[in-house]
């Protein structure tokens, strides 16, 4: 008995959640197609951080992107800690990495030798790491079947057409598919046309503006060495102050290394970007822009001396989500999200991209279970949809809000850790919320996926 014909997926947008979930479902002989409004692979932004998490569900996807992340990503720490290869298997004898340390930014005292108030390590050997956005772009682009990317394909629209889902294109033509998954990112076109199908208004798919905004440029290692010392530039550090904090950590591109720097300003009267759905997520700023914003907090000579390193223009970025507008599923019928575009999360927590590489993990499985079973047809797509809704939503919901709070904790804005000598609190505080990131079991959540996935499908079979 044959098997059934695999459907086949149509892929919007061609980031660094698409093009993975590519590698898998080429790997599982799924037809795909990428549609990208763009005219090239394209990957706004400089660091991206891959914690425990995010690498666990690398492995899962495909061990190739592991051994490749390994050599590209940069392992930030304290110097002892630096240099050594991550290890996807616990329990190797690797020393606790550090995440960030924390320090009061509004504290005198040089970068070189100011104390942080606190660290968080990533440990119980596992490790936190940092790439290039474009250079781990490339990587995948290298791995992934280019052939299948449809570039200059900016999608206005998805309607399910007699029986078939229809892709409508800005250039006036269609394509067709018998499952759609968006994977268009924070301003995602489908996230819209999803919350239409749900009955609650296209325009409640737009993201929302989280009330911050970010300077964020790439500066040269000597230089951020001249500026806070070799130490402090090469373990990744967050300067704390009252409706400011700085990010900053080290990242190669190429053979070259920079530092990675990200200036955090609550915008107090709202009023930097619109409440939803920019036409950009980036206005033009000046050195002197963020220079200002940060004098006017009252921060200390290293956090200025960074600021000064940075290029006389830069772009500032509005920090956008869908805390105040969540998806209430996740699918419709034969359409889904997927990453960003189900859950635009701010960067606070460092895990965006690996809830992302979750995502991928969980969906694939289904997908190969499914395979397995010979039930993966045009009419289960939407148990597989499904059953990644159920076992999904929930935490990646979670990361959108905490990640808000976790960015008003770093400002000094919740009452309850503003009290002296709160530091220890806040600490425990974030190492709780950010164990809850990194704790992910992949393979628990592909059983209890799996079980929701079986469940639906023997519901269908007795109807």
């Amino acid at each position: 008995m044959s098997s059934p014909p695999l459907p086949h997926l149509a892929l919007i947008g061609a980031g660094i959640t698409s093009l993975t979930l590519s590698i898998r479902l080429s790997a599982l002989a799924i037809p795909h197609t990428i549609y990208e409004q763009s005219a090239s692979l394209t990957e706004l932004g400089a660091g991206l951080g891959f914690g425990p998490n995010a690498v666990r569900a690398l492995e899962y996807i495909d061990p190739r992107l592991v051994e490749i992340f390994n050599k590209t990503a940069t392992f930030v720490g304290t110097p002892s800690h630096q240099g050594k290869e991550l290890l996807v298997q616990e329990g190797k004898g690797v020393d606790e990495r550090v995440w960030i340390e924390f320090l009061d930014g509004t504290k005198q005292g040089g970068g070189e030798t100011l104390e942080p108030e606190f660290v968080i390590t990533a440990g119980n050997g596992r490790g936190h790491a940092a790439v290039h956005r474009g250079q781990w772009l490339d990587v995948l682009g290298g791995l992934a079947d280019k052939e299948r990317i449809m570039f200059g394909k900016r999608v206005v629209d998805v309607v399910c057409l007699d029986g078939k889902m229809r892709i409508v294109f800005a250039d006036g033509t269609e394509a067709g598919a018998d499952g759609v998954v968006g994977c268009d990112g924070v301003k995602s076109k489908v996230r819209e046309v999803l919350m239409g199908m749900l009955g609650e208004g296209r325009e409640r798919g737009k993201c929302g503006y989280s009330g911050k905004y970010a300077y964020r440029c790439l500066v040269p290692w000597g230089k951020a060495v001249e500026a806070v010392g070799d130490d402090r530039a090469g373990v990744s550090s967050l300067w704390m102050g009252l409706n400011r904090h700085l990010l900053t950590f080290p990242v190669h591109r190429q053979s070259e290394q920079f530092l990675n720097l990200v200036a955090f300003v609550t915008d107090e009267d709202g009023k930097m970007w619109p409440q939803e759905g920019p036409a950009s997520l980036t206005l033009p700023a000046t050195k002197a822009d963020a220079l200002r914003d940060f004098e006017q907090a009252g921060f200390n000579g290293s956090v200025r001396r960074l600021l000064e390193m940075t290029k006389e223009r830069m772009d500032k970025w509005g920090l956008y989500d869908v805390a105040d507008r969540p998806l209430s599923k996740f699918y419709f019928g034969r359409i889904m999200v997927i990453g960003d575009a189900a859950h635009a999360s701010t960067p606070h927590h460092g895990s965006g991209a690996g809830f992302c590489m979750e995502d991928i993990a969980v969906l694939g499985a289904l997908f190969e279970e499914s395979i397995a079973h010979q039930s993966l047809t045009v009419e289960t797509l939407e148990d597989v949809f499904a059953a990644f809704d159920c076992q999904r939503r929930e935490r990646d919901q979670w990361l959108v809000n905490s990640s808000r709070r976790a960015a008003d904790l770093y400002q000094w804005r919740i009452p309850d850790f503003l009290e002296p000598n709160s530091f220890e609190k806040m600490k425990a505080d974030i190492e709780q919320r950010q164990e809850h990131c990194w704790g992910f079991d992949v393979e628990a959540a592909v059983r209890e996926a799996k079980k929701h996935m079986s469940e639906r499908l023997t519901l269908h079979a007795q109807s």
